[in-house]
């Protein structure tokens, strides 16, 4: 799915950085890598690739009709673009409703697979939400602490919250930032849109960038008990790089910042 076919099917329009929210990623960026990593990497990833002939499948999974062999060095395609793809096709027989929860409900698929045979799939309907990276005008990111029972533990994360009924997505990012850190943005820009568990859920974090911020007043609700941080940047990239951040939406949002950071840098525009 293309950019524009994505922000069509979510209703939103495509609001991308401005020259100032650039200018203030690349003032944050810090370059990590010794002398000579780079190259070290970019080698090591070449071999892998080019030494693809030699990966197998053991099992079943070696079998034509499951597989198409060794994979091949091309150029990305996306999901539902290649040809081969109509080969992997489910086509889904029935579908009931197993649960009914407050955030989410799960579904219980009977569907045909490609060689014919039939399988259960289950699957959790959530509808979706919204993430933001708040960044101030001093570079630094807004994160918010709040205990996960899912987890039994705090957690550190971007703000967040879950899409109402209808609700716009930049709507929501713009009252899901004031509502948990008490902050007002002039400007939300969107940065992309990320499935956060495709095995066997449907939701979908749309991500903004949130600059011009203003600080107004909080209003959680009722059952979230939150505090506030401010971090640089660079801090937080490195916390995600040696897995003190695990959040799937913190780890794309500060991921994202900072590639386009280093993009704009000296030295990643001479790499390029």
């Amino acid at each position: 799915m293309s950019k524009d076919e994505k922000n069509k099917a979510t209703g939103q329009e495509d609001v991308t950085l401005d020259e100032d929210d650039l200018s203030l990623l690349a003032e944050q960026h810090e370059v990590r890598l010794d002398d000579g990593t780079e190259d070290a990497l970019d080698h090591a990833v070449s071999s892998m690739v080019d030494g693809v002939d030699a990966f197998t499948y053991d099992g079943d999974r070696s079998r034509h009709d499951h597989h198409s062999g060794a994979p091949e060095r091309r150029h990305l395609v996306l999901g539902d673009d290649d040809p081969r793809d109509v080969n992997l096709s489910e086509h889904v027989l029935t579908e009931d409703v197993v649960f009914k929860g407050r955030v989410f409900n799960i579904d219980r698929l009977r569907v045909r697979l490609p060689d014919g045979a039939e399988a259960d799939r289950d699957v959790v309907r959530h509808p979706g939400a919204v993430a933001i990276v708040a960044l101030t005008d001093d570079g630094r990111i807004c994160l918010v602490r709040q205990y996960r029972s899912a987890l039994g533990r705090v957690t550190v994360e971007i703000p967040a919250g879950k899409l109402n009924p209808g609700e716009d997505p930049l709507d929501c990012a713009e009252r899901e930032l004031a509502e948990e850190t008490g902050m007002r943005a002039q400007k939300m820009a969107f940065l992309t849109t990320i499935a956060t568990a495709a095995g066997f859920a449907d939701e979908l974090i749309h991500i903004y960038m949130a600059t011009g911020l203003t600080l107004a007043e909080s209003s959680p609700d009722a059952d979230e008990f939150i505090n506030v941080d401010l971090v640089d940047l660079p801090e937080l990239v490195d916390a995600v790089l040696d897995g003190r951040i695990e959040d799937a939406k913190t780890v794309v949002g500060a991921l994202i910042c900072d590639a386009v950071a280093h993009r704009l840098s000296p030295q990643g525009a001479d790499a390029r």
